[in-house]
């Protein structure tokens, strides 16, 4: 589970990140810069800085500031994002990029040789509001969709507080078995889905 406070000015974006008993295992913060968070909130450049309970940084999350909303039909083209994801810091495990779609959020998770191994298809309209509370799933499959491996899941905190307050809270879920690796790969793919789908919304709201 994931879930971030934002407050008055554009600030930069802080995640705390939960096990499934609700105990604290990561924080997270955001590296970017202040002309980009107001100006490009959506595709800015950044650096996550995730650190464990004694404040040592076990990964980093990068993405390159790119004039460019991740467009459907050229995803995998000149309009890609890509966040990079490295564990430890310095060794770069692999990558989630947006895929082409005609109208769906369409991520594409890779290994550090380039390996695709999962992939994340979004829902057609990926709102959340009084109206429709229920939680906005993003399924992670395999590559040939056929096997459903995890799923990140943007959950309704109820009225008050989305309305009121740029908190949101996202939970991730795999395979207990699943390698070390691949779990830091899918937490990665959580913040593509956080910032390319969800960062308009707050920014509109």
């Amino acid at each position: 589970m994931v879930a971030y406070v934002l407050t008055g000015f554009e600030t930069r974006n802080r995640y705390a990140v939960l096990d499934n008993k609700g105990q604290q295992i990561f924080f997270v913060q955001e590296e970017s810069s202040l002309f980009e968070r107001i100006c490009f909130p959506k595709i800015r450049g950044f650096q996550l800085h995730v650190t464990d309970n004694n404040s040592v940084e076990v990964m980093q999350f990068s993405r390159e500031f790119k004039c460019s909303n991740g467009c459907c039909w050229c995803g995998e083209g000149c309009c890609s994002i890509t966040i990079n994801i490295e564990s430890p810091v310095g060794k770069m495990i692999g990558r989630v990029k947006t895929g082409n779609s005609k109208w769906k959020h369409h991520f594409q998770i890779f290994d550090a040789a380039d390996n695709h191994l999962f992939t994340i298809w979004g829902p057609c309209c990926p709102c959340q509001a009084v109206c429709c509370p229920d939680d906005i799933d993003f399924p992670i499959t395999d590559p040939s969709l056929q096997t459903r491996v995890g799923n990140i899941a943007k959950q309704w905190r109820g009225c008050c507080a989305e309305s009121f307050t740029d908190a949101d809270q996202y939970c991730l879920t795999f395979p207990a078995n699943m390698t070390v690796d691949c779990k830091a790969l899918l937490m990665g793919s959580l913040f593509i889905v956080e910032y390319l789908v969800f960062e308009r919304q707050k920014k509109n709201n």
